[in-house]
């Protein structure tokens, strides 16, 4: 691994991470702009001849310049100096200037509905097509969502994934469909329903028979995709007095049904762990759990499960998934952090954080997008005070603000960087695209 990457080993095997091939001429420019490339250039006499020979050569450029700027001026002074002279003068100077000229800031750009927004607030007329203009960007969005569902009916109906250059289905997430039911609630908001009665008749006929058949799965990608799906469809559907986008597919009471199945076997993640931190992997078909390789457990994961099973208690009357949920986070208020931050590993078998990195990246990042969006689920609840989300949310970003957000040199643009050994340890500036 690259030494300028926070990565461990571990860490890559956790989830498989893949880097991008970087050029051969990039992997030379991003090495001479290193500091440790420049420290050497430096040190070295061949380096310090060549600095002072650019050096030397600026110099006289800039004299060559001076001094053909005062022939001039002389020869206007005597009336010999031409117009074509001056000219030429004064383009070289502008071009000299162009070197140190910063680039101008742009204006933000507002999308067509903050356009009408601020037309209407300066007083100036509104477009007359801007309307037109969003509804075909909307329908280009829809187009390029039918086109991709055509492509996995037609290739991989079933399978958790479509390899679109192979034109062959993977199962990478368990081989429950992950792509029919995670596609689901979008063709409805999308109102395609040719979509809808596909998908939720796909989800009526096999999606059963598969979780009572299927073996591992990991717990946090089977919650927000598969179980998240089904009870996003059985909202927009009509269920629980919901919004009823969707005139086809199954009654929501199908997927409320299939939800419970799955979430009932997910929960021996929760039931089996000898502490309040679920283990990572599943094994549907026996309703059985087991930790990740190397014992741990990733903390965005745990943390990333509270939204599905909150609601599902909500809508079926039965706590047993609120509660396996809230434990988690409950337990985490428990222990101890720097400034409201956390490591991104967690072990099920002690409940205490394992390693020392830091960052918003991956498996740390919905850690701190879940406190504030789960105590926006039940701070309205009879259920109990969870307040203290509120107050570990806050705690959290302010810590993020003291400790991680930097400013690059010499550009001073801000961004948010990484404790891969902890807080006493360097910020490295890598910030993920999470």
């Amino acid at each position: 691994m690259s030494k300028s990457l926070p990565y461990s080993m571990k860490d890559v095997h956790y989830d498989n991470a893949k880097f991008r091939h970087r050029s051969l001429f990039k992997v030379i420019t991003q090495t001479l702009l290193t500091s440790n490339m420049r420290r050497e250039c430096l040190s070295c006499s061949t380096g310090k001849f060549l600095g002072l020979l650019m050096i030397f050569g600026l110099a006289c450029l800039m004299l060559t310049h001076t001094n053909k700027a005062h022939s001039v001026s002389d020869g206007l002074a005597k009336g010999i100096g031409t117009n074509e002279e001056h000219k030429e003068v004064t383009d070289v100077g502008i071009r000299f200037k162009k070197l140190f000229r910063r680039a101008p800031r742009l204006p933000p750009r507002l999308s067509p509905d903050e356009k009408i927004i601020h037309h209407n607030f300066t007083g100036k007329l509104n477009e007359p097509n801007v309307e037109e203009q969003w509804k075909a960007r909307q329908q280009n969005v829809k187009d390029a969502f039918t086109h991709a569902w055509s492509g996995y009916k037609k290739f991989a109906m079933g399978y958790d994934e479509l390899m679109p250059v192979s034109r062959l289905g993977v199962d990478g997430l368990g081989g429950l469909g992950a792509t029919v039911v995670d596609a689901l609630d979008t063709a409805m908001i999308m109102g395609l329903d040719e979509v809808v009665s596909e998908a939720g008749s796909w989800i009526e006929s096999h999606l059963l028979d598969r979780i009572r058949q299927k073996g591992q799965v990991n717990l946090f990608e089977t919650t927000i995709r598969v179980l998240g799906g089904l009870l996003s469809a059985y909202h927009l559907s009509g269920g629980d007095q919901g919004m009823t986008l969707a005139q086809k597919g199954p009654k929501p009471t199908i997927y409320l049904d299939i939800a419970k199945n799955l979430a009932d076997r997910l929960l021996s993640a929760f039931t089996s762990s000898p502490t309040a931190i679920p283990f990572s992997d599943v094994v549907l078909r026996d309703s059985s759990a087991h930790s990740a390789p190397g014992g741990l457990s990733s903390t965005s994961e745990v943390s990333t499960l509270q939204l599905e099973f909150n609601y599902l208690s909500a809508i079926s009357g039965d706590p047993k998934y609120s509660t396996e949920g809230m434990k988690v986070l409950a337990h985490l208020k428990t222990l101890p952090k720097t400034e409201g931050l956390v490591p991104i590993y967690i072990s099920p078998h002690s409940g205490e954080f394992s390693g020392e990195n830091i960052r918003l990246g991956s498996r740390g990042d919905s850690y701190y997008e879940y406190l504030i969006k789960v105590w926006l689920q039940l701070r309205d609840t009879q259920d109990g005070n969870f307040t203290y989300l509120h107050d570990m949310y806050e705690e959290a970003m302010r810590g993020v603000k003291h400790m991680l957000v930097q400013k690059s040199i010499p550009s001073e643009l801000v961004f948010v960087g990484e404790l891969p050994v902890g807080p006493k340890g360097y910020l490295s500036p890598k910030m993920d695209h999470l």
